[in-house]
Formats: C-alpha cells, sequence, structure tokens
C-alpha cells in the first residue's frame, strides 16, 4: 500500500507533518507520532511514511515550532527538551486529534505514540485522554519529571484511560531496569490494558537505525510488530495480513 507525500499542515500554530494514505484509500485509523527530544526528523518522518504505507494516517507534531525550529542537533537535544512544557506537547497533541478528526478520524480510532522524550509525552497523554492506544518507546521520567508542570510517571501510572504498551531497553541509561520493574507494576493498576516490554541488553534509542551505537536489528523488529498489534486490537482496525517486520530507516 502507498500514499501520498508527507506533506506539512497547521492547527492554529501547530506545524504537523502528515503523511496519508492514497486518495481513497481508508486509513485504519490515525497515529500522532511524537518525536525525541530532537524534534521532527528523518526518522521521525520515515516512521510516519512506514505507517501510511500500512493503512494508518500519520501525523508528527513540530515540537519546536515554539522556537522556530524543525529539529535540533543531537548534542543539544537532551538540554532543548527540558525547554519544553507538558502544556505545550499537550496542545501539539490536540492539533494533531485535531487534524486527525477533520479527516474523519474520531479520537476513539487515533493513537499517539512517542519515542523517549516523545514516549513520555504520549504515556502523559494517555493519562489524560481516552485514546484508541497509546505506546511509548523508552519513554523517560518515571521517577523525576524533565518538566516542572508535569509528574513523574509512577505519578499517574494507575490513571490510565487509554490502553498502553511500553517498549524497553534493560541498558537504557536514562531508564533504570528498577524504573522499568516499577512502572510495569504500577500501569497493571489502570482501568485500562497495558503491557510493558523489556530487552535484554537493548539501550536507549535502540529502535534508531540513525543511531548504530545503540540500535538493536531484533529488539527493533519485535518492538515494532508490537506496535503495530496493539495499534490494530484497539483501534478496532481489521488488517488484511500480519503487521510488517519493518523498522524506520534514518
Amino acid at each position: 500500500m502507498s500514499g501520498v507525500a508527507v506533506k506539512t499542515v497547521r492547527v492554529g500554530s501547530v506545524p504537523l507533518s502528515v503523511a496519508a494514505p492514497a486518495a481513497g484509500v481508508t486509513p485504519h485509523g490515525g497515529v500522532i507520532v511524537v518525536g525525541d527530544a530532537r524534534g521532527v526528523t528523518g526518522y521521525v518522518l520515515s516512521v510516519c511514511e512506514q505507517l501510511r504505507d500500512l493503512g494508518w494516517l500519520a501525523l508528527a507534531p513540530h515540537i519546536y515550532h515554539r522556537d522556530g525550529v524543525t529539529e535540533v542537533p543531537l548534542a543539544e537535544g537532551a538540554a532543548r527538551m527540558r525547554t519544553l512544557t507538558a502544556r505545550g506537547l499537550d496542545e501539539d497533541i490536540e492539533a494533531g486529534l485535531t487534524w486527525s478528526a477533520e479527516a474523519g478520524i474520531a479520537r476513539a480510532a487515533t493513537a499517539v505514540i512517542g519515542f523517549c522524550m516523545g514516549g513520555t509525552a504520549a504515556f502523559l497523554a494517555a493519562a489524560r485522554h481516552r485514546l484508541a492506544a497509546a505506546v511509548s518507546f523508552y519513554g523517560g521520567a518515571v521517577s523525576e519529571p524533565y518538566w516542572a508542570d508535569a509528574p513523574p510517571l509512577l505519578a499517574v501510572a494507575g490513571e490510565l484511560r487509554t490502553p498502553w504498551l511500553g517498549l524497553y531497553g534493560e541498558n537504557d541509561t536514562w531508564v533504570t531496569l528498577g524504573e522499568i520493574g516499577s512502572l510495569r507494576a504500577a500501569t497493571r493498576k489502570a482501568h485500562v490494558p497495558t503491557e510493558l516490554v523489556s530487552y535484554p541488553g537493548a539501550q536507549h534509542a535502540f529502535h534508531t537505525p540513525e543511531r548504530p551505537a545503540t540500535h538493536d536489528p531484533a529488539a527493533a523488529r519485535d518492538a515494532w510488530e508490537r506496535m503495530l498489534r496493539w495499534l490494530h486490537t484497539h483501534s478496532g482496525a481489521e488488517s488484511d495480513s500480519a503487521p510488517a517486520a519493518s523498522e524506520a530507516t534514518g
């Protein structure tokens, strides 16, 4: 299945990169893709393109639009992401939900996924909104928040309103093995389906091919497949075939 080229649209002041299936193809649902601390990178766009090719409407909010930039260098990412706010990120996700709704996809059929800091934002969104599904690839701030206006994930884990899947590496230097265990236990108290999968030996950013020092192809493929199954299961989408065992390219 192919789709149209990625385009940039605006909902109010928020730019979104949108990857839509080809004309005449009804999307399985919508997926808001929140990038890592670098913003909307080639990697994030490739995730959107792969989701589009699998029949989803994918939207990536430009999280640094208030600074007038789309992407920041990797070396600046850790510091720059702390200049964001949870309120601002929620507004960006809300813009994605608005665009998805205007495309005819209800919130109940729209999911949010995120990587690193974006995984944190996806988790917090899952605690605030009733959406189809949420997936966090190695979302941090488990015990200590990144932003002054956000709680740590453990504080709201039992309040999840959206089915949540967590995908973590057990050698992640941003999230300890103890935090992974605590988050797994805490999310089980939520009144929605949750699952946290951890990969022995995998590091932070294990899904990102453009970061070869930490990329783990086996964990990346398994995580991608699990994410697709989670999206299909909780969006109510019907799949014509088994989820593709693919991963984003940088």
